[in-house]
């Protein structure tokens, strides 16, 4: 077998974990029983010895499509055939009490829907990365397969054999209207292997699946104009909330790489403070309050543990809430297409970034707005920290894009001290919590000052990465969307025009797609030209519509803008970090930034368009 395009996969989840489905039927990348658990079938990092488990047809030429079921995670693979059509339904079962005997299920259905198909079957675990061997156990309802510290169960009424590496493998017809389960699990209790659920049972399962989706996404407020692409980004994003404490991650994968063959290769399966602001924001913008609120809820309960008030925040956290992460590489695997190394892991935890207080007390200003009212014990945490970005706004950090080779006065990270400090400017007034208003005022204006002297490059015309550089930066079109400059602003308006430009020109955009940074030269000190930041995308869409209030045909390039990133997205909806110069999805898969991202420009663009007609 080959490596799938990464945008050829769809995902399936429960909350807890999710597993990515190729439309050649394999499941290539599983952790359990958590996002950030060692994988189980790893076959994307690893074509060989990664572990899949994989449902297709025997024959050729197959034509392959792929949906989900309507308002719905649960995924269909249709397998057209010259003598049949097959679907593989697949899904995790949700919305289950904790003592269901399907609770924290891999649920896969093959269904035979016109004349008769022969299917093949291989499920090979490759347990801890890889790094675990395991012994086979063939049984009457299917199999066990045994390591050290985890034994699973494949059951199914299907005959298997033994195959290699530790698999299993069987090949079956399939007849119109016939059908065949599939369920995987960890084993519970007794040395028998578990039937499969009987046809109503799994039927049941099903449409309880597609019940509990349909309902969620029934609470969605967005009625605009790209209502499909929204309500699919809030599925993703859903998939991506670990329900337990609240936390969302990143993305659910490792070390899919931004440059074919290269090194940049990270870990995404972590929760980012940064998140904050735009998670809550993007959940609230549609409707989805709960959401906002188990963040919020990861944020007081879990994270804070960690959070000692007068030492420098932690970037990233466990979904349980610890910063105790360590980076190493899993030097046997290939990484995906060769793209070496693949860690598991990420140092950047201990980077110093100075934008997340920004992002966090933003994000804490929503909360208190639209959700419910901080405590007083809460408040005064905050305050603590306020004063500390007082005291070390000033120095240089490694920036939103997590430098590794380097700090920097960057200007992201000034303007995101400055929302730091208006916002609990803010925050203080509208609930007259006491505070040291005058020096957070009197810091504020510095930065701002400050922001606006040594952030402006007069020889660029526009607002660029660090003090006294001379390279654009994609983030500092967030500049609008918090508030710190007017959108209409010259200095605003002339930075997105310079960014607006082709790199060949010195800007960051090419063919409405935006870099987040100058592609060459680099200066984070990687190898390699990766692709185009897709948050970065849908921020220039956003900071054209606000601008649109005063410059009407900036509307309508934002406008433009917003559908043909829509055509970038696989042919789920979904989108990994980037989109390379092909227009082939690069970096982790699905980005949970990206989607948030999405839902926030086509709130206000949608919003903006209706206003104007």
């Amino acid at each position: 077998m080959s490596y799938q395009p990464i945008e050829n996969y769809g995902i399936i989840g429960n909350m807890r974990t999710v597993a990515l489905v190729g439309m050649n039927g394999s499941i290539d990348w599983y952790c359990y029983p958590h996002f950030d658990s060692p994988s189980i079938f790893g076959a994307l990092l690893d074509d060989v010895k990664g572990g899949r488990f994989q449902i297709s047809p025997i024959g050729a030429p197959v034509r392959y499509k792929q949906f989900y079921w309507p308002s719905t995670n649960i995924l269909v693979t249709r397998f057209l055939l010259a003598d049949g059509i097959a679907e593989l339904e697949d899904f995790m079962p949700v919305g289950l009490p904790p003592d269901s005997r399907w609770y924290q299920h891999l649920f896969r259905r093959i269904r035979c829907v016109r004349g008769a198909v022969r299917m093949s079957l291989i499920c090979c675990p490759a347990c801890d990365y890889g790094r675990k061997t395991h012994e086979v156990q063939l049984e009457p309802n299917g199999a066990f397969f045994k390591s050290s510290d985890l034994t699973l169960t494949l059951s199914t009424a299907v005959p298997l054999s033994r195959g290699e590496r530790g698999g299993v493998v069987s090949e079956f017809l399939l007849e119109e209207g016939k059908s065949e389960e599939f369920l995987l699990r960890v084993h519970l209790g007794n040395n028998t292997v578990p039937c499969t659920p009987l046809k109503h049972e799994g039927e049941e399962l099903f449409q309880g699946t597609v019940k509990f989706w349909q309902n969620w996404l029934s609470a969605c407020t967005y009625r605009g104009r790209w209502r499909e692409q929204v309500q699919r980004s809030a599925l993703a994003l859903k998939l991506l909330t670990f329900e337990p404490t609240g936390a969302i991650v990143a993305s659910p994968t490792t070390s899919l790489p931004e440059v074919i063959g290269g090194a940049r290769n990270w870990d995404y399966r972590y929760t980012w403070l940064r998140d904050a602001a735009f998670t809550i924001y993007g959940f609230l913008r549609i409707g989805f309050r709960d959401e906002a609120a188990g963040f919020m809820n990861w944020l007081q309960r879990y994270a804070s543990k960690h959070m000692s008030p007068n030492i420098q925040l932690p970037t990233l956290f466990t979904i349980e809430g610890d910063n105790q992460i360590i980076e190493q590489t899993l030097d046997h695997w290939e990484g995906y297409r060769g793209s070496r190394p693949v860690r598991i892991g990420n140092a950047a935890v201990s980077q110093l970034q100075l934008d997340i207080y920004g992002e966090l007390m933003d994000g804490f200003y929503l909360y208190n707005k639209y959700v419910s009212p901080i405590s007083y014990d809460m408040w005064v945490g905050l305050r603590t920290r306020l004063e500390w970005i007082c005291e070390n706004w000033q120095l240089p950090d490694a920036g939103i894009w997590e430098m590794r080779n380097r700090e920097e006065h960057f200007v992201y990270s000034k303007v995101m001290n400055w929302v730091a400090l208006d916002r609990g400017i803010r925050l203080a007034d509208k609930r007259a919590f006491p505070a040291n208003r005058a020096k957070w005022i009197n810091e504020r204006d510095r930065i701002y000052e400050e922001v606006m002297t040594r952030g402006w490059n007069e020889k660029r015309r526009a607002f660029t990465q660090f003090y006294g550089s001379d390279d654009l930066d994609a983030s500092l079109l967030i500049m609008p969307l918090v508030f710190f400059m007017a959108p209409n602003d010259p200095r605003m308006l002339k930075t997105i025009s310079a960014i607006a430009q082709n790199p060949r020109d010195g800007g960051l955009v090419s063919d409405g797609l935006v870099y987040r940074y100058p592609p060459r030269p680099r200066i984070d000190g990687l190898p390699g030209e990766e692709g185009t930041f897709n948050m970065c995308s849908f921020w220039l869409v956003e900071a054209l519509t606000r601008a649109g209030q005063a410059v009407p045909e900036k509307l309508d390039e934002a406008r433009l803008l917003f559908e043909r990133m829509l055509g970038y997205a696989n042919h789920l909806g979904l989108y990994a970090e980037q989109t390379g110069p092909q227009g082939e999805a690069l970096g982790n898969f699905p980005q949970a930034f990206t989607h948030l991202a999405l839902i926030s420009a086509a709130f206000n663009l949608d919003r903006m368009l209706g206003t104007r007609n």
